[in-house]
């Protein structure tokens, strides 16, 4: 497949210009405006961030998005999708609320904000999947299969899963209904290493579907009937005692992420931007936000995701890790095939994150070989 062209600019500003500027001035360099979006909705997929958790992306970013579609002659809007977990997102109301409280609301963007699988995440559209080897058919939440043209608008950062999280999961498991989220994620059963496990009882508090217990002991244990394999327990764990150490699963998960995120695109239009600053090592959907495990790079924006996401990895690879992180204290053991640093693997040992690119290659939804193009 041949190279895609990705588009760049770093976080430098200088008097009287503004970063807004710079995106802004990104997006068009990048070919926005080649989409016919003259009265077209266009849904703008974005993460609102779990109340507490201060790494996602400011509204603001969304403003210049929005504002650039409306000029274009677009009606956009911004959308995510219900939560499997326990949280603040798990139903339109407290989905609301969240987004209402993160800051984005009509008065900051410009747009209103749709939940895209309805009041209980159960609003779906099946879609086929294309040459999908793990899903035939994806659940999609409504209002985001309804949209002309798909944008993805993504806080790039680590995931206790899948690695990392950049436009494909933005896309891919972001646009999936409740009913989607647990076909990705059902392959997937932590584990608990009883030697480790304090008894805290903090994964139970997050475990949507019942499935921790405790026994005389005081060690959680998982009943794998119940639990749906979202690895939020893994997240929340402070003392590292729950792990999913089956590669095939983590596999099974990154490559059905390609396949919702190939349903959502195939067929229409779409463009996509990340923005690779405040990397956390967890998901925006924990409710709290870890140090930054490397400095802040910049925004790349492009029409292919694939590309996207590789060029914001090798970005976040070869940028120095921060010893007060996570990072320091993994020790920077992990290397890739040429010997460069392979933050991911340092920091979510049990995840290969590879297989997501790899897996999206093979389905033609884009190329994780490409031409960085700097915009000043």
């Amino acid at each position: 497949m041949d190279s895609s062209k990705v588009y760049f600019t770093n976080m430098r500003t200088k008097v009287g210009e503004s970063l807004l500027i710079k995106l802004d001035r990104l997006i068009k360099k990048a070919g926005i405006g080649e989409i016919d979006f003259k009265q077209k909705y266009a849904a703008i997929k974005i993460h609102f961030g779990e109340p507490g958790n201060l790494a996602f992306l400011r509204p603001n970013f969304a403003r210049v998005v929005a504002d650039r579609i409306k000029a274009l002659g677009g009606k956009p809007f911004l959308t995510d999708c219900n939560t499997l977990y326990v949280g603040y997102r798990n139903n339109a109301l407290v989905h609301l609320d969240a987004a209402n409280l993160n800051g984005y609301s009509p008065l900051s963007t410009g747009v209103q904000n749709i939940i895209a699988d309805g009041l209980k995440g159960t609003d779906d559209v099946d879609v086929p999947v294309k040459g999908g080897k793990y899903c035939k058919a994806a659940h999609i939440g409504r209002a985001i299969m309804d949209a002309d043209i798909l944008v993805s608008l993504t806080h790039f950062k680590g995931h206790e899963l899948t690695g990392f999280g950049g436009a494909l999961k933005n896309i891919g498991m972001g646009s999936g209904s409740r009913a989607g989220k647990m076909a990705m994620h059902n392959d997937g059963k932590p584990q608990v290493d009883p030697k480790a496990c304090a008894g805290c009882r903090l994964c139970a508090q997050f475990c949507n579907q019942a499935a921790i217990s405790f026994g005389a002991d005081k060690k959680a244990k998982i009943n794998e009937k119940l639990c749906v394999g979202c690895g939020r327990c893994i997240g929340v764990c402070n003392f590292h005692a729950i792990s999913n150490d089956s590669g095939t699963s983590n596999e099974a998960l990154n490559c059905k992420i390609a396949e919702y995120a190939k349903a959502v695109l195939d067929g229409r239009p779409h463009f996509h931007i990340s923005v690779v600053n405040q990397v956390s090592p967890f998901c925006d959907c924990h409710g709290e936000s870890d140090a930054a495990v490397i400095p802040d790079i910049g925004i790349f924006a492009g029409f292919d995701p694939v590309a996207l996401d590789k060029a914001c990895i090798d970005a976040v690879n070869a940028a120095p890790g921060i010893e007060s992180s996570i990072l320091g204290e993994r020790k920077h053991t992990h290397k890739d095939r040429a010997g460069n640093a392979d933050h991911f693997t340092d920091i979510h040992p049990v995840t290969d994150w590879r297989c997501q690119i790899a897996h999206a290659e093979k389905l033609g939804l884009g190329s994780g070989s490409y031409e960085l193009i700097t915009v000043k």
